[in-house]
């Protein structure tokens, strides 16, 4: 992944210590929810079975991920790496949360599906979304091993948003359960873009652009 030393909103230089610290905290703590979350769906009720592996491999590269975000995080007086592995600010917590296992009504095959089309639709284009404009921030002189593990994480979430994406493509062929999953989207996305227009993960910057955001169905 190539680094562009100017930020999406015209920043230039490398991240703050401070930011860096924040940023890739957050990020472990976020791949270690989606290892939990993938771990969990895999073993549950209702889920397709050909989603079951695919699943545990996901929960596995979460896992790994959150390991490569801990091993960057830095070195600050007075604050251990515990305190700074935590969730970002706005609703990334609670979109999370909505997607535990249990926290749908009706049957369990229904709830399977609506797990997948959150974790596809609108989970990882989001992280992917917010991992982009990391990269864009990062520059090769002082941030090369934050580079490395960037590139490695992004190359396995979008692995896994296309098996999950090819998944639901057999998984929704009845035109009731394409209109139902497009509402399952909206309705998630839109709890998150109520607080952060931008980069769900950290707001503040430009808002996302049709190109960034792919075929995620979120709010405009």
């Amino acid at each position: 992944m190539e680094a562009d030393p100017r930020s999406a909103d015209g920043e230039r230089g490398a991240l703050r210590l401070e930011e860096a610290a924040a940023r890739h905290g957050a990020y472990c703590w976020v791949e270690r929810r989606l290892f939990e979350l993938t771990g969990s769906w895999a073993a549950a009720p209702g889920l397709p079975d050909e989603a079951r592996p695919l699943l545990f491999e996901a929960s596995a590269a979460h896992a790994w991920h959150a390991e490569l975000w801990e091993a960057r995080l830095p070195v600050l007086a007075g604050v251990d790496h515990a305190a700074l592995t935590r969730p970002p600010g706005g609703e990334v917590g609670p979109m999370l949360e909505s997607l535990e296992p249990g926290a749908f009504g009706g049957d369990d095959e229904t709830a399977g599906r609506r797990f997948l089309v959150g974790l596809a639709r609108v989970v990882l284009p989001l992280l992917l979304v917010s991992y982009r404009r990391l990269g864009q921030r990062l520059v090769p002189v002082a941030d090369g091993p934050a580079i490395r593990a960037l590139t490695l994480v992004v190359r396995d979430d979008e692995e896994e948003l296309r098996a999950v994406e090819s998944l639901l493509d057999g998984l929704l062929g009845d035109p009731e359960v394409v209109q139902q999953a497009a509402e399952w989207t909206r309705a998630l996305g839109d709890a998150v873009w109520r607080v952060a227009e931008d980069d769900a993960f950290f707001p503040g910057r430009r808002p996302i652009t049709t190109g960034e955001r792919g075929g995620w169905g979120g709010a405009p």
